[in-house]
C-alpha cells in the first residue's frame, strides 16, 4: 500500500507532515507513505528543505494520494506541463487534498458536481474554478476528501486511515498524536467530522 503526499515548493509544513505523521502512526508495516514532489527538493513557506521520497509518476501510481497546500499553488496549476502529469484516478485510488491543495483536484476536473472544503484565502479561486466550497474543516464523497484549515490535515489522515484500515485504527492513530490529557476529546471530534463520510 503505497500513500503519496503531494508536495510541491512553497508547501505548508503542517499539511504535509502532520498527515505523514499520522498515517505512519497507523502501525501499518505493509504501508509506505511518502512525500511525492516534481523535483527531488522542496523548499515549505518557511524555508525548511526536504527531500522527496517518490516522484509525481509513483504518486499517480499510488492507492492513496494526499495533496498539500503552500503559497506557491496558484503557480502549479499555472503550470499545463506540471498539471498534465497529475494522473489521478478516484475510480482506483483513494484522493484528499488540504486547503489550496483543493483547488489542484478542482482545476484536474475531479471536483465537479462536489462540494469542497478549503482555507479562506483560496475560497474564491476554488469558488472560480467552479466548486462550491462548505465553511466547514472535512468533507467526502466517495473516494474524493477536502479539508480546511491546517490543523484538519488530522481529519484527512484519520478518514484516509478509517477508509483502509478501519475506524478503529484511525481512532488509534489520533489517540497516539493527541496531547496528553485531551486525548479523548480529539478522537472524539476527528470521528464526529469524518464518520458520516465513511
Amino acid at each position: 500500500m503505497h500513500i503519496a503526499i503531494l508536495t510541491f515548493d512553497g508547501f505548508n509544513e503542517l499539511d504535509s507532515l502532520i498527515a505523514l505523521g499520522i498515517l505512519n502512526r497507523a502501525g501499518q508495516k505493509d504501508w509506505r507513505v511518502s512525500i511525492a514532489s516534481p523535483t527531488p527538493r522542496v523548499r515549505s513557506m518557511n524555508g525548511i528543505v526536504m527531500d522527496a521520497q517518490a516522484s509525481l509518476q509513483d504518486a499517480c501510481d499510488a492507492d492513496a494520494v494526499l495533496v498539500g497546500s503552500g503559497i506557491k499553488t496558484r503557480e502549479v496549476v499555472a503550470d499545463a506541463s506540471l498539471m498534465s502529469q497529475l494522473k489521478l484516478d478516484p475510480s482506483r485510488q483513494l484522493l484528499g487534498a488540504q486547503c489550496s491543495g483543493t483547488l489542484i483536484l478542482a482545476r484536474l476536473g475531479l471536483l465537479d458536481d462536489v462540494p469542497a472544503c478549503t482555507d479562506t484565502t483560496t475560497k474564491p479561486w476554488v469558488q472560480e474554478a467552479g466548486v462550491d466550497v462548505l465553511e466547514q474543516p472535512f468533507f467526502a464523497k466517495q473516494n474524493v476528501a477536502t479539508a480546511g484549515g491546517c490543523l484538519s490535515s488530522q481529519y484527512l489522515a484519520a478518514w484516509m486511515i478509517a477508509r483502509l484500515k478501519g475506524i478503529e485504527a484511525a481512532s488509534s492513530a489520533i489517540h497516539y498524536v493527541a496531547p496528553v490529557g485531551e486525548k479523548d476529546a480529539y478522537v472524539s471530534r476527528a470521528l464526529a467530522n469524518i464518520s458520516e463520510y465513511l
